[in-house]
């Protein structure tokens, strides 16, 4: 497992630098004027305001030299300053990242809890209406536009029966609890404020179910695979045999091995989220990266986009990481293999 660890810790730096240029070109040569969002349209005209913003903010060098400039910001911390906010981009992105991971971790739990089941009556009752309901449920979440489900979800739960709030994480009308974790079921608590903690959870559900949905469609899948092959085992014949109960065979004997294969999509599925939220972000007007990703793209602000982009990569390194530990720490034959 330490070899699993380094080897991988070794390789990160290289595949993190590997995503700044590739995003830092993309961004480079993307067709669109970055100066309208610094100094707007009426400006392009004034030509000791344009010099003195291409100054300014480092738009006057060639692509080389602005991204040996960047990479060595970047080396010492430095995301660059959104053109757009006017903050540093990792400040932005400090306060806007706890309010994705609220959303991303509810909407995991979701869809890994109701994956896991949907799997467990899929296999068990293999060819049945139960397993052919259960198959339907994952195949909608995994074929649906997530914007679609949102909006739907929406115009059902908050236009037509008020059953939940609409966009936001509070109520307009609420009293946002002190900041203290950047999370708001967590803040609220703290703060002693069990309405807005209500509040709060309620404008959550919505965003968590759409966003829970599809990716419990993914694991569905994963999983009953993996449980058909397991409860054909011959194990699972002797547990039976021995009279173990049903429930005992598919928890303790099957579900514990047939989660292993899926740990790889368990691990991925949540680097996928924090990245992949941006539509469900946009929908339930959410202040997380990934409106701030949408916003940074509209106005071409380069430096905000590279640092959504480096956070996802890394995101995406650090999920394989953790990904590669569990599965060894899972499956003695992974260890012995590394």
């Amino acid at each position: 497992m330490l070899k699993v660890v380094v080897r991988r810790l070794l390789v990160m730096p290289f595949l993190l630098l590997g995503i700044v240029t590739a995003t830092f070109l993309l961004a480079q040569f993307t067709k669109g004027n970055p100066l309208i969002s610094i100094i707007g349209a009426r400006n392009l005209d004034n030509a000791e305001i344009v010099v003195a913003a291409k100054a300014r903010w480092g738009l006057d060098g060639s692509v080389p030299e602005r991204y040996a400039t960047y990479v060595w910001n970047l080396a010492h911390g430095d995301l660059g300053t959104s053109f757009r906010t006017k903050q540093p981009v990792l400040t932005d992105l400090a306060q806007r990242l706890p309010a994705t991971l609220e959303l991303v971790i509810c909407a995991m739990i979701i869809g890994a809890v109701g994956g896991i089941v949907l799997a467990i009556v899929s296999a068990e009752f293999k060819n049945t209406f139960a397993d052919h309901l259960a198959r339907l449920v994952a195949l909608l979440g995994s074929c649906l536009p997530v914007f679609w489900l949102g909006l739907i979800a929406l115009f059902l739960f908050t236009v037509q029966t008020q059953m939940l709030p609409g966009p936001g994480r509070l109520d307009i009308r609420a009293v946002a609890p002190p900041t203290v974790t950047g999370f708001m079921l967590v803040d609220t608590l703290l703060a002693g404020n069990w309405g807005a903690f209500v509040d709060a959870l309620r404008h959550l559900v919505l965003p968590a179910l759409v966003l829970g949905w599809s990716v419990m469609g993914i694991i569905t899948r994963m999983v009953r695979a993996s449980m058909l092959d397991v409860l054909g085992q011959d194990y699972i014949t002797m547990a039976r045999a021995k009279g173990a109960g049903r429930l005992r065979v598919l928890i303790h004997h099957a579900l514990a091995n047939a989660l292993i294969p899926a740990l790889t999509i368990l691990g991925f599925t949540f680097a996928y989220l924090i990245t992949g939220s941006v539509l469900v972000e946009t929908i339930f007007s959410w202040p997380g990266i990934g409106s701030y990703a949408v916003d940074a793209a509209r106005s071409l602000d380069y430096p905000a986009i590279t640092g959504v982009t480096i956070i996802g990569g890394l995101g995406f390194l650090i999920a394989n990481l953790l990904t590669d530990i569990a599965y060894a720490a899972a499956d003695p034959r992974m260890r012995e293999a590394g």
